[in-house]
């Protein structure tokens, strides 16, 4: 496999590349490299330097391609976002001027059948973005039905959760669950078609891919180490695909800003307690892609862009030190 900016355009590049604003002798950080293409506009938009994470070792083998291009201006390192502090530390790397974070499978990893993520062609029931652990071959396999159906409402938002969880247990019995299909087709029986033709086993899949990668485990860490990284006036782009996701990262820019809500509007404001905000918030409200966009790429209709940028304060104390 290997890495092509043509065959595929991250959503939003423009507007991430306008929020992160690349300057000569700036240090980028992409925490999620995938098919390159943010590194890439990012290097070509200034003399500076990326450092790109990813969890994939077909992904990082791939790139290591692409570091021969930049002239020592880009490096691949191999990990995930979340330990992105822990990995740059060990390199002696930082602080940086920008992060950027688009959250979730690449589409890269959606269209390699036998990466198993995919409920449109065939192939193992993997899921995994690191070909490492559990799978979700695994999970359908050996997981208890109450605890598999808290999993699919949850991390899937499925309301058919516990119907789909039995039909599970049913089909394993006759024989295991381990290709993409198989299970596709056990979802489509019992769940019905939605009138938005959205197909029945979506839900059920991202709720797997998300379990067996800790997504958004990932995400929670990835954000504080965002705000380990950055340098003050850096900025923290993060695009995500679903509500899950959106809300971790609006949850912790608001946080993390000292937006504080006001118990009742006759209320005087809460004086600022605690640490000192770490991120200003760039855009109140998240950015969704322009018309063309998605229309002419289906995956960007349900992305957000969220922009925040770090002030001079000390990180907060991050959830593992607490």
């Amino acid at each position: 496999m290997t890495i092509s900016s043509s065959q595929h355009t991250p959503v939003m590049l423009g507007e991430v590349l306008d929020a992160l604003s690349p300057k000569d002798g700036g240090i980028y950080v992409d925490g999620t490299f995938g098919n390159g293409g943010y590194t890439r506009a990012v290097l070509d938009a200034a003399s500076c330097t990326v450092y790109a994470i990813d969890r994939d070792p077909d992904v990082v083998r791939s790139a290591r391609e692409m570091e021969t291009e930049f002239d020592g201006r880009f490096t691949i390192i191999e990990g995930r976002f979340g330990s992105m502090a822990e990995l740059l530390a060990q390199r002696n790397i930082g602080p940086v001027d920008g992060v950027a974070l688009d959250i979730g499978v690449s589409s890269m990893q959606i269209d390699t059948p036998e990466r198993g993520f995919s409920f449109r062609s065939d192939g193992p029931l993997d899921m995994r973005m690191e070909s490492a652990g559990t799978s979700a071959s695994d999970i359908v396999n050996d997981m208890d039905e109450g605890d598999l159906a808290n999993i699919i409402y949850e991390l899937g938002e499925e309301r058919f959760s516990r119907r789909v969880a039995a039909a599970i247990i049913r089909a394993r019995e006759e024989e295991p669950i381990s290709r993409t299909l198989q299970l596709a087709d056990i979802v489509r029986r019992v769940v019905p078609k939605s009138k938005d033709g959205i197909d029945p086993a979506t839900r059920t899949f991202q709720a797997l891919r998300i379990f067996v990668n800790d997504e958004l485990g990932e995400v929670d860490r990835g954000l504080e180490g965002a705000e380990q990284v950055l340098a003050p006036g850096g900025r923290l782009c993060v695009v995500s695909f679903h509500s899950l996701e959106d809300r971790r990262v609006k949850k912790f820019f608001k946080t993390r800003s000292g937006d504080i809500p006001l118990p009742s509007r006759h209320m005087p404001a809460p004086t600022q307690s605690g640490p000192e905000p770490t991120f200003k918030v760039i855009s109140r409200k998240a950015i969704s892609p322009s018309v063309d966009e998605q229309r002419s790429n289906p995956r960007a209709r349900s992305a957000h862009l969220r922009v925040a940028e770090r002030t001079s304060a000390p990180p907060w104390k991050r959830k593992a030190e607490q």
